[in-house]
């Protein structure tokens, strides 16, 4: 086809991306710049909500909800025919990866790519691709093709964690001082289950495992880095910034889950990167018992073609027998965003992800008896556990009764309109504090980490050793712990937090939108599950 020929483009729903602060365009990108996008097609077939608490095979699902041949044959010969070339396909992730010069993908998909770097950064700062406005897609694949992401490379997720000098923690805990606190299920430690994390930079050096676990007198754990997109495992970089993300990640996961297999995915920090190491992570053989991720951003800092795609994911990963936990964030009911309103952070906010809020721990470190635990919240600026509610997200089912708060409304992946409330953030928490933090090694340091960062491994461990107690994986776990609860009422397998708020809203009886259902009573989460 004659380069210069118009193309037959049909809008791409849900891809309208607005201007985004912080960024400033540096004029176009060379038209041979080499640029990489993720293709998500529709399903097959609807994914009823039953299959979310079963466990269909990779297999099962790729064959009843994944994307159907002819669809991937359309989308890959249609994209071929335009100078696209075909990286990947996958039918049962419903994703196909697609590469060429700036100049053929910008044309395909309708956009102009320009150069971008942070507005603060010198001449020297590493620059991005970025774009606004929304996209479009070949007229023959209109309804089969649903999101097209990475294409804009900007930086989509920050982690969630607070880092605090070991002398400056007023109390600090081990992981397994935390599995005391938090009665971890005795006779278990995660062995013959998979625990995959989700790291969007920074890496970790086996050798500081290895003194971080002699030091705790545990075996180190198996720890595998699997590379996604071109990412890889490169510690070094910096002990405060994603080193120590996933130091945290896989020190906290490994010491409450010593006999679990840990697979940390390394994937470019970008939506389709963040939604590319999901989706492997969860179609993995063995299949994972748990998926931690500790990165997000506000809702309404994401596209909705790439909310959705994610949740998507998501539903796949609850299928399988996944339980995704993911940290609820560190900035309050604002979720750092500028406006002053109260925002809940994303993945996190998504029904098919166990979100994970904060408190403040004071306890006995040898005993494991709790003085106090409350929400956590430092004040403006020093971090406070995220939660709210959702004007994305509908209120899911097993939400109905326990009181969330009435949100802003919004719609719901299918457009439609959600009404007076939406998903409370978060379902359940543990301590993020960094004033009462988690002792770690990061780099060769020794450091007091917080943050809800910590949280999402925390229990991503513990549902790997109940899963290990159950013979089963979960899937979509809230169903078991919602259990029909009611406003003001304590969910089994939980020890409510009363006291404190994140912002607007404030903790009291039962579920609320600082600390969920609470933190665990693992013993009692096992008979509850």
């Amino acid at each position: 086809m004659d380069a210069e020929e118009p193309l037959n483009l049909v809008p791409l729903p849900g891809s309208d991306r607005p201007e985004r602060a912080g960024f400033q365009a540096h004029g176009a990108l060379p038209p041979d710049t080499p640029v990489q996008a993720t293709l998500i097609l529709r399903r097959r077939a609807p994914l009823p909500d039953d299959a979310l608490t079963g466990q269909l095979t990779p297999q099962e699902l790729g064959e009843r909800y994944g994307a159907s041949p002819e669809d991937v044959q359309l989308v890959t010969s249609t994209l071929k025919s335009l100078g696209v070339t075909i990286d990947e396909e996958n039918a049962a992730e419903r994703r196909v990866r697609v590469s060429g010069p700036v100049s053929v993908l910008a044309r395909v998909f309708g956009t102009d790519l320009a150069e971008a770097r942070p507005a603060d950064a010198g001449a020297d700062a590493p620059s991005f691709r970025q774009r606004t406005g929304g996209l479009s897609i070949p007229a023959e694949l209109d309804g089969v093709v649903t999101a097209v992401l990475g294409l804009d490379d900007r930086p989509q997720a920050r982690a969630h964690f607070r880092l605090t000098p070991a002398a400056a923690a007023a109390t600090s805990y081990t992981p397994p001082q935390l599995g005391k606190v938090y009665d971890f299920p005795a006779g278990t430690d995660g062995s013959g289950q998979t625990i995959a994390i989700i790291e969007l930079g920074g890496g970790y050096v086996q050798a500081d495992l290895d003194t971080y676990f002699a030091g705790l007198g545990i075996p180190t754990p198996s720890v595998t880095a699997v590379g996604v997109d071109g990412a890889a495992n490169v510690p070094g970089q910096d002990p405060n910034g994603a080193d120590g993300e996933v130091m945290l990640d896989i020190e906290v996961a490994g010491a409450l889950a010593p006999g679990a297999s840990l697979l940390v995915y390394f994937a470019p920090n970008t939506d389709a990167g963040f939604l590319d190491a999901v989706s492997t992570a969860a179609h993995a053989t063995p299949t994972p018992a748990a998926i931690s991720i500790s990165w997000g951003q506000s809702e309404d800092q994401w596209t909705a073609q790439a909310r959705n795609a994610f949740d998507q994911a998501l539903q796949d990963a609850a299928a399988l027998g996944v339980t995704t936990t993911v940290a609820a964030g560190d900035d309050g009911s604002t979720d750092r965003a500028s406006d002053g309103k109260a925002h809940v952070d994303f993945p996190a906010s998504s029904p098919h992800a166990l979100a994970c809020g904060g408190t403040r721990l004071e306890a006995n470190t040898s005993t494991g008896v709790v003085q106090s635990e409350t929400v956590w919240n430092n004040g403006a600026g020093n971090g406070a556990t995220g939660g709210g509610v959702s004007d994305v997200f509908a209120l899911p089912t097993w939400q109905q009764n326990v009181g969330v708060p009435s949100g802003p409304g919004g719609t719901d992946a299918g457009g439609a309109a959600n009404g007076p409330g939406g998903r409370g953030v978060p379902d359940v928490s543990a301590v993020a504090d960094p004033q009462t933090g988690y002792q770690v090694r990061v780099d060769g340091k020794d450091l007091v980490i917080g943050g809800t960062s910590a949280v999402a491994p925390l229990w991503a461990a513990l549902i790997a050793r109940l899963a290990q107690s159950a013979g089963s994986r979960f899937g979509l776990v809230q169903p078991k712990l919602y259990d029909s609860i009611r406003a003001g009422q304590v969910a089994a397998g939980f020890r409510d937090i009363t006291s404190g708020n994140n912002g607007v809203y404030a903790a009291g009886a039962g579920w609320d939108a600082c600390t969920g259902l609470g933190v665990p009573d693992g013993t009692k989460l096992q008979s509850v599950l």
